[in-house]
């Protein structure tokens, strides 16, 4: 890292610095490198992927937000995928998965964290937020349990990035399932950012600790694992939401993809 970012990491340089990259940058590498924008964690997930894409020779991708809620995040990643497509060429569908009514039903057990959650929190005022919309960017309302395998069955390009922010153990699981359903399309690395990880009530036997590790267990093709080396390019290392930035290896299109390179050699798996 050079001395400048390494000032630049101090307070007040960090905020002065995010507010003067945000506004003069030129570049969405840039704007990504520095983390000037309002969210970040969607910026890096939806460039990696459209970059991915893009050296996988897909002209488009798919991006995807689970629990949309109030819409604020939503419209950021929209605002993410206006810049991305802009810079690398990869045009990118953005969808918005949510009930509209507010947290489903939960399951009556420890796993959905019943003391922290309640039915039909974060409810969304639908008209409102469909007047943000722009025309790439889908509202997709209904129970995920139903509207994932939906969409999964649609013809809709290879998922890239998804924003896992739906708080249940039990709607994470189905969230899931965009991976795992026959017929699911995905880049042989879509980046996921987990939302609910890092409450002081998580644990690894609930919530999205739970169905990401039992997502794993279940599916012996697609693994779900951090998203190593991440800080490397970053100036700002130390925020919170790295740690919460994955990625969804899809293990047989990575065979695929080794079998159209020269011959290697063949291991032995026990």
């Amino acid at each position: 890292m050079s001395k400048i970012s390494r000032i630049a990491e101090e307070a007040p340089f960090r905020l002065l610095s995010y507010f003067l990259v945000k506004r003069l940058a030129g570049s969405v590498r840039t704007l990504n490198h520095w983390g000037a924008v309002d969210r970040p964690n969607y910026l890096v997930g939806v460039l990696a992927a459209a970059d991915l894409a893009k050296a996988d020779g897909h002209a488009a991708i798919s991006v995807i937000e689970f629990g949309v809620a109030g819409g604020g995040g939503l419209v950021r990643l929209q605002e993410c995928a206006e810049l991305v497509e802009r810079e690398t060429g990869v045009k990118i569908h953005v969808f918005g998965f949510d009930t509209g009514e507010g947290l489903p039903t939960l399951c009556q057990d420890f796993r959905d964290h019943p003391d922290q959650w309640k039915v039909n929190d974060y409810k969304m005022d639908i008209p409102k937020l469909r007047a943000r919309l722009s025309p790439r960017t889908q509202l997709v309302l209904g129970n995920i349990a139903e509207s994932v395998p939906a969409f999964v069955a649609q013809n809709h390009p290879p998922v890239g990035f998804i924003a896992c922010d739906v708080d249940l153990y039990s709607s994470t699981t189905d969230v899931l399932k965009v991976f795992s359903l026959p017929g699911k399309k995905m880049l042989r690395r879509a980046f996921i950012y987990f939302d609910d990880l890092d409450f002081v009530f998580n644990h690894r036997f609930a919530g999205e600790w739970l169905a990401i590790e039992e997502f794993n267990q279940a599916n012996p093709m697609v693994k779900i694992d951090v998203w190593h080396g991440i800080r490397k390019d970053r100036v700002f290392r130390d925020e919170p939401w790295l740690d919460k930035m994955f990625i969804a290896h899809d293990l047989a299109a990575i065979n695929a993809y080794a079998n159209t390179r020269a011959p290697s050699l063949e291991c032995a798996l026990d």
